[in-house]
C-alpha cells in the first residue's frame, strides 16, 4: 500500500502520524482536511457555503431558516434569522461584500449586509408560483441571476431592486448557475439534462446539449478559461464544455456508483467535485486528467455545494451538521 493510499485509509490524523515516523525526507501532505461540528442551538440543515469577507464562512441553514456564519478561528457559529418562514438554499458573496441568498420558502432573493447583518428581501413578482429557488450568480454588470427548479430563471437588477423571472425550455430542472471570467451566465438543468447560456439582453436561455443523454446536469462552474465544468448526477460523470471550441469531454468518477453533486473550480483551475455515492470529494487535475480522492471522515456527509477562496476549499456536510475545509495552500 502506497503512502498516499494509506493516508486516505487512515484519515488526516493517521497520515500525519505516519509521516512523522517516516523520516524527514518524506514531504508533508499536499492538502489538509479539517472539520468542525456546528455549535448551534438547533439543527441547521446546512446546505450551501460561501466565504465571507471577514475570514469567516457563511452557510445557508435550510432547516432552521437562517444565514449561518462560522468562524474558523474560534469554531463559533452565529445564526441570523431571515424571516418567520424561510428555507434558504444558495448563498454567495456579492460585489458589495454582502451575502446574497436564494430563499425558497419566501420565494425571494435575500440580501444580508455585512457586517451590519441587515436583512432585506426582494420578492419575486406577484403572480409567480413558488419556483423552488436554488442558486445565484452575479454577471459582469453586477446584476444577480438565479434559478428556480420548477422551470424558471430570473434576474434581480441590483440598482433598482426589480426582479424578473421567466420560464425556460423543457420546464422543470434549473439548478446550478455560474458566471464566467467574462461575466457571462450559464446554468444547468437537473431534470432537463442540459446546460444553457443566458442572453443577458433578452433574458432568454440558449440551450447546449451534452453528448450523454439524461445525464442529470446538477451543478456547473467555470474555470479561468471560460470552460464549463458540470457535475452529472445521473451518469456519474464530471464533464467539461468548451464554448469556444464547441467541444465536450467527460470523465467517470472513480468508484462503483458515483453520484456527482457539487462542482467548483479553484484559483489554480483544479476541479473539485463531491460524490454522494462514495461519500467523498475529488480533486480533478485537467492537465493530467487524474482524480485524487478525499474520503469524508463521517458517513453520509452529503456535500451539496463547494465554494472557496485562495488556499481553501469549503464543504458543507448537510448529513452530519459539520463544516469542513480542505487547505490547499
Amino acid at each position: 500500500m502506497s503512502c498516499l493510499t494509506r493516508r486516505h485509509a487512515l484519515g488526516t490524523a493517521g497520515a500525519l502520524a505516519l509521516l512523522a515516523t517516516a523520516g524527514a525526507a518524506v514531504a508533508a501532505p499536499r492538502f489538509r482536511m479539517q472539520s468542525w461540528p456546528l455549535k448551534a442551538p438547533e439543527r441547521t440543515g446546512i446546505h450551501d457555503v460561501a466565504p465571507a469577507p471577514d475570514g469567516g464562512v457563511w452557510f445557508t441553514a435550510q432547516a432552521s431558516g437562517h444565514l449561518g456564519w462560522f468562524d474558523p478561528k474560534s469554531g463559533r457559529t452565529e445564526l441570523i434569522p431571515l424571516a418567520q418562514r424561510s428555507s434558504p438554499h444558495g448563498v454567495i458573496q456579492g460585489p458589495d461584500k454582502a451575502a446574497w441568498i436564494t430563499d425558497g420558502a419566501q420565494n425571494a432573493i435575500v440580501r444580508v449586509g455585512w457586517p451590519d447583518r441587515k436583512v432585506m428581501a426582494f420578492p419575486l413578482p406577484a403572480g409567480l408560483p413558488h419556483v423552488n429557488l436554488n442558486t445565484a450568480a452575479f454577471d459582469r454588470d453586477g446584476d444577480l441571476w438565479f434559478t428556480g427548479q420548477l422551470g424558471y430563471v430570473g434576474k434581480l437588477t441590483v440598482k433598482t431592486g426589480q426582479v424578473r423571472a421567466g420560464v425556460v425550455p423543457r420546464g422543470r430542472g434549473p439548478y446550478g448557475i455560474c458566471a464566467t471570467p467574462a461575466g457571462e451566465i450559464w446554468w444547468c438543468s437537473l431534470a432537463g439534462s442540459y446546460i444553457a447560456r443566458i442572453d443577458r439582453r433578452t433574458g432568454e436561455s440558449v440551450m447546449v446539449e451534452p453528448p450523454t443523454r439524461e445525464q442529470g446536469a446538477r451543478r456547473i462552474w467555470s474555470d479561468s478559461q471560460g470552460r464549463l465544468w458540470v457535475a452529472e448526477w445521473n451518469s456519474g460523470q464530471l464533464s467539461m464544455h468548451d464554448p469556444q471550441a464547441r467541444s465536450w469531454k467527460a470523465w467517470k468518477l472513480p468508484g462503483q456508483s458515483p453520484q456527482p453533486y457539487a462542482v467548483y473550480v479553484d484559483e489554480r483551475d483544479l476541479v473539485w467535485v463531491s460524490d454522494f455515492g462514495g461519500n467523498a470529494v475529488f480533486a480533478f487535475d485537467p492537465r493530467t486528467e487524474k482524480f485524487e480522492r478525499f474520503a469524508m471522515p463521517r458517513a453520509n456527509a452529503n456535500v451539496r455545494q463547494i465554494l472557496g477562496r485562495p488556499g481553501e476549499v469549503w464543504l458543507p456536510e448537510s448529513g452530519t451538521e459539520h463544516i469542513t475545509v480542505i487547505r490547499t495552500a
